[in-house]
């Protein structure tokens, strides 16, 4: 009698495993796209997304450097693209053969994005770890994708306004995200004091207040400004602090037992002559540091980060996702997809976390086509896969208007997107399995493949 050595999710039918039957992609050339000489590097694959994925394995594994996959979250309704409603055990037989794939396709260094709501959180939140090992676990992303009005405001109880991303790495040693900043919500306040020479040596800077600053930009008594201003007072200030970011500062203590030897030397040097301001020079990326009177200046020029083609105020990521609106969603490509289409910018935060220009991106739960629409936009090569017939209806004309540059919405002016490129339309073909050679010869030729074609058809990379 054989123990279990390890943790593990259990379900009926869990030992049974798929015999998956070799498939080639056909083109369907009527399908496909391209804007002029567009590189036809990026493939659309309609069928079943295991078999497609598997007769990818021939030319793709580990070489996909990000997958964003959107399955269906299993809430026991039927929608009108898909249907959401499979019995538990069966839709955790589903996805684990389709994340072993998955995890076979991709490279050393890459990451899978899963979307989910909180039906099925737990329970995947295990799967991956079965898949990916527990250690590869990067991230359980809470994002914000409702407000509690309408219908909602009046339900009892908790409101459920969140969905979920889990985030894995296939090997964590190996795994180098980017470091992404969100725009921070408000103006920092903290920030009060202003330098108006500024551009002068700062042995000669002179400090106000930044309400003083801000009154003599518009010529106007500083006293009574804000009620002057009314509502537009916030804006109007915001827009001042953001144009002269590099002269709003503030003070603040620094930890002296955190900090170097050479910044200990200015603080105390800075506290022996209080009025005298004092740099401390540093090489590379990092910014000079400013002391007074033993305190450290922050510059609010130094909290801007470039998101979005834009220099905002900006913080790191973290795990709540709660600035990513959804207000124009049923606008984006286009295409109506109740109940199914997620934001471009959630999409593009999964990239932009997980990749650079080039990189292979995979959704094999395509939807309405969002991830190759970012992900061409963004400069990356991609692969889709959706067993629909909106593969045709919803994706094809989406992608074709990205190509031609005539989709206006979703992350077009952030990534300043064109047009260009192309990409191939292409079916699974039935099965290959014959009893010899001679036989399945025979079938190439009646689907019209060279008998010399391989598993699948080969994409240029």
């Amino acid at each position: 009698m054989s123990r279990k050595t390890k943790l593990e999710l259990t379900w009926v039918g869990k030992e049974n495993r798929p015999r998956l039957e070799p498939r080639v992609l056909i083109d369907v050339p009527e399908l496909s796209h391209a804007n002029g000489a567009g590189i036809m590097n990026n493939l659309l694959v309609q069928g079943d997304n295991l078999l497609a994925l598997k007769a990818l394995e021939a030319d793709y594994a580990g070489r996909v450097k990000c997958v964003y996959i959107d399955p269906p979250f299993n809430t026991q309704q039927a929608f009108p693209n898909y249907d959401d409603g499979l019995e538990h055990s069966i839709w955790l037989s589903l996805l684990r053969d389709r994340l072993e794939v998955i995890f076979r396709l991709l490279a050393k260094e890459g990451t899978i994005c899963v979307h989910i709501d909180d039906n099925e959180l737990a329970y995947l939140t295990i799967l991956m770890d079965e898949v990916f090992g527990r250690t590869n676990r990067i991230s359980i992303v809470t994002f914000k994708q409702g407000s509690a009005t309408g219908h909602k405001s009046i339900n009892p109880g908790v409101v459920s306004t969140s969905n979920f991303v889990l985030i894995y790495a296939k090997d964590k040693s190996s795994w180098k995200p980017n470091r992404i900043f969100v725009e921070r919500s408000g103006r920092d306040t903290r920030y009060a004091q202003f330098i108006p020479n500024v551009a002068e040596h700062y042995s000669k800077w002179t400090f106000t207040t930044l309400s003083k600053a801000f009154a003599a930009a518009l010529s106007m008594p500083e006293k009574g400004l804000k009620k002057e201003l009314g509502d537009e007072y916030d804006a109007k200030i915001a827009e001042f602090v953001q144009v002269n970011a590099r002269a709003v500062v503030r003070s603040a203590r620094p930890d002296y037992n955190a900090v170097s030897s050479l910044a200990r030397e200015k603080i105390d040097l800075s506290k022996k002559h209080p009025k005298t301001v004092l740099r401390l020079e540093r090489e590379g990326e990092l910014s000079d540091m400013y002391f007074q009177a033993g305190e450290r200046i922050l510059f609010y020029s130094d909290k801007l980060k470039l998101i979005d083609g834009k220099y905002v105020a900006g913080e790191p990521l973290t795990s709540i996702w709660d600035d990513i609106l959804s207000n124009n969603l049923h606008n984006e490509g286009g295409v109506d997809f109740p109940k199914g289409k997620k934001p471009e910018a959630l999409i593009k935060r999964c990239v932009d976390l997980a990749t650079s220009p080039g990189d292979l991106v995979l959704d094999s739960f395509a939807g309405s086509g969002t991830t190759g629409a970012v992900a061409h936009k963004m400069g990356r090569r991609w692969i889709m896969v959706e067993i629909g017939n909106h593969a045709q209806t919803h994706i094809v004309p989406r992608l074709r208007k990205v190509i031609d540059g005539t989709d206006t919405g979703g992350v077009t002016a952030a990534t300043n997107w064109q047009g260009g490129g192309g990409f191939r339309f292409c079916r699974l073909a039935p099965s290959l399995i014959t009893r010899d050679k001679w036989d399945a010869d025979i079938a190439r030729r009646r689907l019209g493949i060279s008998p010399w074609h391989t598993l699948i058809s080969r994409v240029a990379a």
